[in-house]
Parts: structure tokens; sequence; C-alpha cells
């Protein structure tokens, strides 16, 4: 957890409640796909996050129920945010999940219509 981004992500995780597919964490934090893949990679690693693969996409949920992991999550829920760089994730990703199709991650047509709101 010592770097911004795992904090960023698993931030966003906690206030959206929602399973995420990279694509959808790079749209939201405007980083390269490259970095966040190596960081949901170091957050699985240290039980933080569980995956599950659906055809082409792997879905990334936040591990709950243990005390300690409820505990970090609070307080990262908890962290301010003076340069408002979470509420802007937040805020990205609820746009991207309008995007999703059956609950779920659609590439091609995201890509899409994002370049249309930028």
């Amino acid at each position: 957890m010592a770097d911004e981004t795992r904090i960023r992500i698993i931030r966003l995780m906690v206030m959206s409640g929602e399973e995420v597919c990279l694509c959808e964490i790079t749209d939201s934090l405007n980083e390269p796909q490259t970095k966040l893949s190596r960081h949901l990679k170091v957050l699985r690693q240290a039980g933080l996050l569980s995956a599950l693969k659906e055809g082409r996409w792997l879905y990334h949920r936040l591990i709950t129920g243990e005390s300690h992991l409820d505990h970090l999550y609070a307080i990262i829920k908890s962290l301010p945010d003076p340069d408002k760089l979470y509420e802007t994730d937040l805020a990205n990703f609820k746009v991207r999940l309008g995007l999703r199709e059956g609950a779920r991650c659609k590439t091609e047509q995201v890509i899409m219509a994002m370049r249309k709101l930028r």
C-alpha cells in the first residue's frame, strides 16, 4: 500500500463497491494499463483483491469480511482528498460504469464512447 496508485485503486473500489476490470480502472485513473496491471497484481498478491476471469476480461474485487481488511478499507476511505484526485477517479469511474453492457465491460464500445467524452 506504499504506492499512491495502489491507494487510488483500493479507494475507488471501496467507494464504488463494484468489481472492476483493468480497462475500467485505466479509464478512471487515467494511468497506463501496464502500470495499473502491475499494481493490481501486487494488490492480489497482498491478499487485498481477488480476480475472476470471464472470457477476455479479468474482474477484480475487494476481499471483504476480514476485520483487518475492513479496518484498512475504512482508513483508506477516510483519507483526505485536498487535490480532489480520489473524487475525480470516482467521477470518471461512474461515467465508465454507465458504458457497461449487462453489468460487464465491453471494451470496443467503451473506447469509442470515452473518446467522445474527452
